[in-house]
């Protein structure tokens, strides 16, 4: 049985309820077996511990990207700069070219993709866990390396990219 809140199903309650949500906005890429990158836009992302370092981030469960993950056992997240909107656009979407819209490299460690232009740091992790969830999977990564430079970082929230202290 779906509640309703007012005219609204639980499901657009609760849609409506996290966009006032603000939060960064990442990129999770990995590689397929085929050795074919894939990405996502992702905003579920959380550090779990610090020893060792871990964190989860929630995939589609029929995403591409999942199936990369979980064949490649491995993932780099990509904190988006305040220049990075058009890659969390292009990244949102089933277009299969996502990675000619954006520059990025293989990381010379893990061979995982990352972003260059469009994202401030990367953490590349090693798959440690996953849990099922409604309809997505929550995949845990311990972190083996990290990249950071000072950027401001890309926000979204009400349904819109901001970041601090002015509209992106």
């Amino acid at each position: 049985m779906t509640e309703t809140v007012g005219d609204l199903t639980l499901t657009d309650a609760f849609r409506g309820f996290m966009s006032t949500y603000f939060t960064g906005v990442s990129i999770v890429t990995s590689i397929d077996r085929e050795g074919r990158p894939h990405g996502l836009t992702c905003n579920s992302l959380a550090s779990v511990t610090l020893r060792p370092p871990t964190l989860l981030v929630c995939l589609d469960r029929h995403s591409g990207t999942l199936d990369a993950v979980l064949s490649r056992s491995a993932f780099a997240v990509n904190l988006l700069n305040e220049d990075g909107r058009g890659a969390a656009e292009a990244f949102s979407t089933a277009t299969p070219a996502r990675f000619t819209q954006v520059a990025w490299r293989r990381s010379p460690g893990s061979g995982l993709p990352v972003l260059i232009s469009a994202a401030y740091a990367s953490a590349e992790c090693e798959v440690v866990t996953t849990t099922a969830v409604g309809d997505h999977m929550v995949v845990y990564g311990r972190v083996v390396a990290v990249r950071a430079d000072a950027a401001r970082p890309l926000l979204y929230g009400m349904r819109t990219f901001t970041t601090l202290g002015e509209k992106a």
